[in-house]
């Protein structure tokens, strides 16, 4: 870790002071480095940071909060330190502003597609992103059928009945909007009563519901976020379930066995 820190002051010109780890860090080394120039800055590493640094440039060119990209290479990430002294459940209402800016983002072009201009991974697990002309096709390609190969060969089964049924449970061409992607409380940065920053994104052009569901993951949103957000659509509970099961498949293959209950509670949600 130390020479992350150092490798992250470097890359801004400046000598090291002190640094400590930071939460979160599960696929990741992630550190509030000290410069000797009295500055505080966010070093990281992953599995692509100069992936990562376009992400946030995405999401901040839609008026949502995101820390500045000071710095970049492929082997490190500077951030902005910004304050994140605050709880998730005094800020429901703001995130709920800050996630409907982020979704007004779109294709370059205003093209009817779903996807990312490249491929990216949470910790081991690859993220494909390439584009689709429909959003079954993408959410069938590039998020659930490419599990396939690495889960238990009867849940892999209940998978392929899934696949099958997506063009009928999904919408066909909703409106692609830009998607944090891997939304959830850890990724949240609040002070007071406002969203700090959004964090550790995995950005892709799709559907809005996919952030709606996938925070609903590890959190429980209020419904008072859902008012000034905006209600989803009718059917939306199997759509959140069908969602959701990424996370899950994504968890399992990172984690274990312990997230099979996870995966089987979000098959059975969706009525396989």
């Amino acid at each position: 870790m130390t020479r992350l820190a150092r490798h992250g002051a470097a890359l801004l010109g400046a000598g090291l002071w002190n640094w400590h780890p930071l939460p979160g860090g599960d696929v990741a080394q992630v550190l509030l480095v000290y410069l000797n120039d009295g500055r505080k800055v966010v070093v990281k590493n992953g599995p692509d940071p100069v992936a990562e640094a376009d992400m946030l440039r995405a999401l901040g060119l839609t008026g949502a909060p995101v820390p500045d990209v000071l710095a970049v290479d492929e082997d490190a990430l500077v951030l902005q330190y910004l304050p994140a002294d605050g709880r998730l459940s005094r800020c429901w209402s703001d995130l709920a502003r800050v996630i409907a800016l982020a979704h007004t983002g779109r294709p370059e072009g205003g093209m009817m597609r779903y996807g990312w201009s490249g491929g990216y991974a949470v910790g081991a697990v690859k993220v494909c992103n390439d584009w689709t002309e429909t959003w079954p096709d993408f959410w069938a390609q590039r998020r659930i059928g490419v599990h396939l190969d690495h889960v238990p060969i009867d849940l892999a089964r209940q998978l392929e009945t899934l696949l099958r049924c997506l063009p009928d449970l999904l919408p066909a061409t909703p409106e692609p909007c830009l998607l944090h992607g891997d939304l959830w409380g850890g990724n949240v940065l609040v002070s007071g009563q406002h969203v700090t920053g959004l964090i550790d994104p995995c950005c892709y052009y799709g559907h809005a519901e996919v952030d709606l569901a996938t925070l609903g993951v590890f959190n429980q949103p209020p419904a008072g976020f859902y008012t000034r957000y905006g209600v989803p659509e009718r059917g939306h509970e199997v759509r959140f379930a069908i969602y959701r099961l990424w996370i899950a498949l994504v968890h399992l293959r990172l984690f274990g066995v312990t997230y099979r209950p996870m995966v089987a509670q979000y098959l059975n949600d969706a009525g396989f």
